[in-house]
C-alpha cells in the first residue's frame, strides 16, 4: 500500500495507447455515420502496414518484437494517419504514409520515446506536399460503400462525382477568387453545415468527447488542448473582429478541419510535445495561432500538421525556458 505523495499509477504504454484508441471511437463512429465505411478500410490498411513495418524495424534493430509490437504505439499512429488522410484516397497512399511514419519518423530517430516529430504529422506533411491533388479528394456523402472500396483499390476518379470540397477548401477558394465574402461563399454551399463543415460537426464533437474522456482518465492534461483551442479562437476572433466579411468566425475554425483531432490526440503526444505545465500552454497556444495563420494566408487549407511540426522543433527551447527551479535552489 502506498500513501501520498508516493501514489503509483497503474500506467503502461499499452494501457495508455488502448485508452487513446478507445477515445478515438466516438469520432470514428461519427465518421462512418456521415461518410461511409471507407475510413474503416483505410484504418485496416494503415494498421496492417504499421504492424508489418514495426516488426521489420524491430528485427533490424535486434529488439524484442512481441514486447514492442504489442504496446499499441504503432496502431495509434496508424489510426491517426487514417483519420487525417482522405478516406477515399488510393490504398497505396495511406500505406506509404504509414510506412514513412513508422520507419522514418519513428525508428530512424531511435524508436518509441525518441522521435523529435509527431510521426503521423510527418506522414501527412510528406504526402500532401508530394500528392496534393489526391490528398484533397474527400468523399461526397452519397458515395456507397462499394464505390468507396473501388476508389480505394484504384478505380478511375471522376472528381465531380466522388469528391466533396472540405469547408476550409471551399471557403479558401471562394475568398481567394475575390468575388465573395464569407457569408456569400458559405450561404447555400453543400460543404457548410450549421456551425462548420457539413457532417464534420458530428465528427469533431466525437473527437471532443473522446478527448475530454482522456483528460478525465488523466492520460493527457488540459494544458495543450485548451491552449491550442484558445490560441486558434483568439487569432480567428481578432481577424473576424477586424473584417468579418473576409475572415471566418472563430467557431467556424474550431468546428472545421482537423483542429479538434490535433488538440486532443496529436499535439498531446508526450514525446514530441512540451513537458512543463507552462511550456504546454505556450506550445498549445502557438500551434492554435499558427493553424489559423496557415489557413488564412498559407498554401494549404488546413494547417494542423505543419503547425504541430514547426512547434515540435521549438520544444527543447520551450522546455528549457519554462523549466521550474529545482526545489531548494533559486532559478538562474
Amino acid at each position: 500500500m502506498y500513501n501520498a505523495p508516493y501514489l503509483r499509477q497503474n500506467n503502461s504504454v499499452s494501457r495508455v495507447m488502448l485508452k487513446v484508441m478507445l477515445a478515438l471511437l466516438p469520432g470514428l463512429a461519427a465518421y462512418v455515420w456521415q461518410f461511409g465505411i471507407g475510413i474503416l478500410i483505410q484504418l485496416l490498411i494503415a494498421s496492417v502496414v504499421a504492424l508489418v513495418c514495426e516488426a521489420a524495424m524491430l528485427r533490424v534493430r535486434n529488439k524484442p518484437i512481441s514486447r514492442y509490437l504489442l504496446d499499441g504505439s504503432a496502431l495509434v499512429t496508424a489510426w491517426l494517419i487514417a483519420l487525417s488522410f482522405p478516406s477515399i484516397g488510393p490504398w497505396w497512399m495511406v500505406a506509404l504514409g504509414t510506412a514513412i511514419a513508422i520507419i522514418v519518423a519513428k525508428h530512424l530517430y531511435g524508436g518509441l520515446g525518441q522521435n523529435v516529430f509527431n510521426p503521423a504529422m510527418v506522414a501527412y506533411a510528406v504526402m500532401i506536399v508530394s500528392f496534393p491533388a489526391l490528398m484533397s479528394q474527400w468523399p461526397a456523402p452519397h458515395l456507397s460503400g462499394a464505390e468507396q472500396w473501388q476508389l480505394i483499390l484504384g478505380n478511375e476518379r471522376v472528381l465531380d462525382a466522388i469528391s466533396s470540397a472540405t469547408p476550409l477548401d471551399a471557403l479558401r477558394t471562394g475568398l481567394h477568387s475575390g468575388h465573395g465574402t464569407v457569408s456569400t461563399v458559405t450561404h447555400g454551399h453543400a460543404a457548410f453545415g450549421w456551425l462548420g463543415g457539413q457532417g464534420w460537426e458530428w465528427i469533431i464533437l466525437g473527437y471532443a468527447i473522446g478527448g475530454l474522456w482522456l483528460m478525465q482518465q488523466r492520460v493527457i492534461t488540459w494544458h495543450i488542448p485548451c491552449a491550442l483551442l484558445a490560441g486558434a479562437a483568439a487569432v480567428a476572433g481578432l481577424l473576424w473582429g477586424i473584417d468579418s466579411a473576409h475572415y471566418a468566425a472563430p467557431w467556424f475554425h474550431l468546428a472545421s478541419g482537423g483542429i479538434m483531432l490535433g488538440a486532443f490526440f496529436i499535439a498531446t503526444d508526450p514525446v514530441s510535445g512540451a513537458t512543463t505545465p507552462r511550456g504546454k500552454l505556450i506550445f498549445g497556444a502557438a500551434i492554435g495561432a499558427l493553424i489559423v495563420v496557415i489557413r488564412t494566408w498559407g498554401a494549404y487549407p488546413d494547417g494542423v500538421a505543419f503547425a504541430v511540426l514547426l512547434l515540435n522543433i521549438c520544444v527543447p527551447l520551450i522546455d528549457m525556458y519554462t523549466q521550474p527551479p529545482v526545489f531548494g535552489h533559486k532559478k538562474d
